[in-house]
């Protein structure tokens, strides 16, 4: 049987709050974010009484990035940069789309995305049905790929519209410190967090909740899930499968001295895991949930039973019914072929090798700092 855990005041654990919590008036469409869930993770990802504790957030109204998206527009509101009525620029591979969709409904501002041709069909409709201007990029670029692309388009559309607001999610540090309330449910949920895993794109929630966390147990380890062919860790650049983790390009709001270690998973892994949780738990997500949760299960066999490990699901089931939850497409990519991975390959550098199946490595440095 599954455990869920709602979120709950007992909290033997002393934190400390700095600054206000975010409490939005019932009945408005932010006060809907948040306060998601956790449940507990067992078999097939462990078995003798060990398991995982997953944080839900696709239980958001558009997923984890929701949090992000009202933070970042309710700060720049705050300091002036985002003016009454002005436009939303941002570039996104999806969720920080649906995000912004909320938030800019929310706060009265038009919202434009900038997107490519990977973004599910859904995606794409639902945003249009939200109101959003969607813009996609035909070609990647030369070195950045589809990211860099993306941020070209939205720097010549901000030129185009001087009142518009860029949030720049991949640098901006409301970003970071939109998930100081994550961080805190998971705390009052679960008190002392031993083990985080998180997936890692633009670097905000690994960032933001490792932070807080370690304010109540600075010794938590925390593990970053990317995908192969991402630059983020070190890896050589490639075509990338997966989408809502990993990047082409060094976001600065990676955090790379918070990290004990890093995973890289490979797309027919990520499905094995989804399509394992959907199966078993009834919670699953996409390619960022997947990963994670083949991670999590490996830290969960692996690290002492008492160990408490909590893993970030960032979003839910719905976008991936074409591509995760498709027999067709995942034969097409040959992704059903694979048999449930149990331990990772270990390489002793981020340089070592390039990566293509689930390999980990505890050294964890900034590639763009290294190469300046």
């Amino acid at each position: 049987m599954t455990s869920v855990l709602p979120l709950h005041s007992k909290n033997p654990y002393a934190i400390h709050h700095r600054g206000p919590r975010r409490h939005e008036p019932a009945g408005t469409l932010a006060s809907t974010v948040g306060n998601t869930p956790v449940l507990r993770i067992t078999a097939p990802f462990a078995d003798g009484g060990r398991g995982f504790w997953a944080k839900l957030e696709g239980f958001n109204p558009g997923g984890i990035k929701d949090r992000t998206a009202l933070h970042m527009v309710q700060r720049a509101r705050a300091r002036g940069d985002l003016r009454p009525g002005a436009r939303i620029i941002e570039s996104s591979s999806g969720t920080l789309g649906l995000g912004l969709a909320l938030a800019g409904m929310a706060y009265g501002h038009p919202v434009t995305v900038v997107t490519d041709t990977g973004l599910e069909p859904i995606i794409a409709r639902m945003l249009s049905a939200y109101g959003v201007q969607v813009e996609q990029v035909s070609e990647p670029h030369p070195q950045g790929g589809w990211q860099q692309a993306r941020c070209n388009r939205v720097a010549e559309l901000l030129a185009e519209d001087p009142q518009a607001w860029n949030p720049d999610q991949y640098n901006n540090p409301d970003n970071v410190d939109a998930y100081r309330e994550l961080a805190l449910e998971l705390h009052a949920q679960l008190g002392r967090v031993d083990v985080l895993v998180c997936s890692v794109g633009t670097g905000g929630h690994s960032a933001g909740v490792a932070r807080v966390l370690r304010e109540a147990n600075p010794g938590m380890e925390l593990i970053g899930v990317d995908t192969i062919r991402s630059t983020i860790f070190g890896q050589p650049a490639g075509p990338r499968l997966m989408r809502g983790l990993g990047s082409s390009i060094y976001p600065g709001n990676v955090d790379y001295p918070a990290f004990n270690e890093v995973h890289w998973v490979a797309p027919a892994e990520a499905v094995w895991a989804s399509r394992a949780l959907a199966a078993t738990h009834y919670a699953t997500g996409g390619w960022s949930v997947g990963a994670v949760a083949l991670v999590a299960g490996w830290a969960a066999r692996t690290y002492p039973p008492e160990t408490t490990i909590a893993a970030i699901f960032p979003d839910g089931p719905q976008r991936y019914f074409d591509t995760i939850f498709n027999d067709d497409y995942c034969r097409q990519h040959h992704l059903l072929d694979a048999e449930p991975p149990t331990e990772p390959l270990t390489i002793s550098q981020p340089a070592e090798a390039a990566v293509e199946s689930w390999t980990r490595c505890a050294a964890v440095a900034d590639p763009a700092r290294a190469r300046r």
